[in-house]
């Protein structure tokens, strides 16, 4: 992957400032566990309420030098170049950008508490995108996900979801699930993730297009990536069978498709999950 250019503005560095519990690890993993429990329609915070020793490597906090934190800087920025131009050209309105928040272990959002084992995630909130970079370990090692472009897709998913709740798809989701059965509410829960994950895609065919940024084997690294953390592939590995009416954000194939529709028609109008 080719990404250069500016840092972004809008990154936050909280890590070693936060509410100082340890990120987790041993056994199958809390970021498993936590998972797992969320697909089932439980509460996470039940499983991310426990602590363990904090993993080796841990930044020292802000300003220390880290290469990973520089490179979620880059991407962040140019996903604000790309969604800039995109709404311009196609909305015809202005994108708001969001800020990134660099975490350790766990943090206080807008949106609640969180800890790393959640994953990164997006509060709508404050407008914010929340990552513990100790996710990208997670990502290469335990969802064999390796690669820059992996990486860079997470930022990009999340970036996703701040522009669904700019263009007020979010809030009607959220009202339609109030209304709905917990069937209906993980049936649209998936078709929100699937947008995004779209809306990543999107974004990488613009950054290409302007900025040549993806090199052989790039795309197939964000399709790992989208896969590795698909609902059917998690709950085979931790619960031994698939429940497809659980499902909150799509099967490895439903994100991949949606991913790859997205990188390969630039368009926003394509990524409309809500249909059919």
């Amino acid at each position: 992957m080719q990404l250069g250019g500016r840092r972004s503005d809008n990154v936050i560095d909280e890590r070693g400032r936060g509410i100082g519990l340890p990120v987790v690890g041993g056994g199958l993993g809390m970021a498993v566990i936590a998972l797992v429990v969320y697909l089932l329609g439980g509460d996470p915070s039940v499983v991310t309420n426990m602590t363990q020793p904090a993993p080796q490597g841990a930044p020292a906090g802000p300003g220390s030098p880290d290469p990973q934190a520089d490179f979620v800087s880059v991407v962040l920025a140019d996903t604000e170049d790309t969604w800039s131009s995109v709404f311009r050209e196609q909305l015809h309105r202005t994108y708001e950008d969001p800020q990134l928040v660099l975490f350790t272990g766990a943090v206080e959002s807008a949106c609640g508490f969180a800890q790393q084992a959640m994953g990164p995630f997006y509060c709508p909130r404050d407008r914010r995108v929340y990552i513990d970079l100790a996710f990208y370990r997670e990502l290469r090692e335990r969802f064999h996900a390796p690669g820059d472009f992996a990486q860079a897709y997470v930022v990009a998913h999340e970036v996703g979801h701040h522009v669904q709740n700019l263009l007020g798809i979010s809030n009607q989701v959220g009202a339609a699930q109030e209304r709905s059965g917990r069937r209906g509410a993980n049936a649209l829960s998936v078709r929100l993730e699937l947008q995004a994950d779209c809306y990543a895609g999107l974004w990488a065919h613009h950054a290409d297009k302007a900025r040549h940024v993806v090199e052989a084997g790039d795309i197939d690294e964000a399709l790992g990536a989208a896969s590795a953390i698909g609902d059917d592939r998690l709950q085979r590995a931790t619960q031994g069978e698939v429940v497809p009416e659980s499902f909150t954000h799509g099967s490895s194939a439903q994100r991949a498709g949606w991913f790859r529709r997205g990188f390969e028609s630039g368009r926003v109008e394509s990524c409309n999950t809500f249909q059919g």
